[in-house]
């Protein structure tokens, strides 16, 4: 069975951007990866910056190589340098209870009548935990899908699943369908999906951000994973950013006789050091910015201590100031890859 990463993580954590990544990260010396979407926003479509992902496995990117090289470097070949390969599944409901409703019982033509009547949408409303087994149930038959040959057609699927305070529910289809079937191929279905994500070669992945709440509900999360008996992975903190100042630098910047700072200014080319003058009129909003800065280090830094007193191994991905664009995924893709196996 090929490994199976969900990714999850707090709204505007960066998630998806994250799953992207490693499925890139994954995807190389010839490997190929499978990322797949469950939440119908197209989010790894816009991340990787092409159109709309129809309910099929398309690719749509090619790894760089295992040292660095660029996508095209890798796929001119090479020993040792063989490129990769990305595809992408945006994975609908409807469509996964045709699939399986055409699987388990041929319905063939009258599957699409169904649809047509609303009965598809009007059980997977009824029954959500239906819905959440479509979902993981399309994700786990890629994990165990195999070639003609024998061998498994992806190296690794990457889920980009729903976020932290949801992730457990959508995982533990076991108990969500329960109540709905005791027998029967949705119970078994539900039983093969939970094989799957119950076994050693799966590994939910929390993404946070240096910031108290999503700390919080990642320590949280990684409770209620833990507790349902679900394989918890790594911790990948996102948009990381550098200290400009320590706080030794502050205090010595707060200490310094004002005059003294002003004419640093002045000399640096930032108006006359005068009293009333350019300079000494930014003497105030620099060291507010100081104290800002320090206090902000500060406050990551025990966010930081917090995440690794959970004992999981944890990564770390730079904020990019000019945004995430296609570039910026395979530079994220790099950095995960130089901070070992995920």
């Amino acid at each position: 069975m090929s490994r199976l990463h969900v990714v999850s993580g707090k709204g505007g954590t960066g998630k998806t951007t994250v799953a992207a990544a490693l499925a890139l990260a994954l995807a190389t010396e010839g490997r190929r990866t499978l990322l797949v979407e469950v939440e119908g926003r197209q989010g790894i479509a816009q991340v990787f910056e092409t159109e709309a992902l129809p309910y099929e496995e398309r690719k749509i990117a090619v790894a760089p190589g295992p040292d660095g090289a660029s996508a095209a470097d890798s796929a001119r070949g090479g020993v040792g340098r063989r490129a990769g390969e990305v595809h992408a599944l945006a994975i609908d409901a409807e469509r996964a209870l045709l699939d399986y409703l055409q699987m388990f019982y041929k319905l063939g033509s009258a599957g699409r009548a169904l649809k047509k009547l609303g009965a598809i949408d009007f059980a997977t409303t009824i029954a959500p935990g239906l819905r959440d087994v479509l979902l993981t149930g399309k994700a786990c038959e890629a994990v165990r899908r195999k070639d003609k040959h024998g061998a498994y057609v992806y190296d690794a699927v990457v889920m980009d699943a729903p976020p932290t305070g949801r992730i457990t529910r959508f995982l533990n289809v076991n108990d969500e369908v329960a109540g709905l079937a005791k027998m029967g191929p949705i119970h078994n279905q539900a039983q093969a999906v939970m094989r799957v994500l119950k076994s050693p070669e799966t590994a939910v992945h929390l993404v946070t951000l240096l910031e108290e709440m999503p700390v919080q509900e990642t320590a949280d999360g990684i409770a209620e994973l833990r507790a349902a008996g679900l394989p918890v992975g790594g911790i990948v903190i996102n948009m990381t950013r550098p200290a400009v100042l320590d706080t030794e630098d502050l205090d010595i910047a707060a200490r310094s006789a004002r005059t003294g700072v002003a004419k640093a200014l002045s000399q640096a080319g930032l108006g006359g050091a005068r009293r009333g003058g350019l300079a000494e009129r930014l003497i105030d909003p620099l060291l507010e910015q100081a104290r800002e800065h320090a206090e902000r280090v500060d406050l990551e830094r025990a966010q930081h201590a917090e995440l690794t007193a959970i004992g999981l191994p944890t990564y770390e991905l730079e904020l990019l100031p000019e945004g995430v664009d296609l570039a910026g995924l395979y530079r994220l893709a790099r950095d995960l890859r130089k901070q070992g196996p995920i």
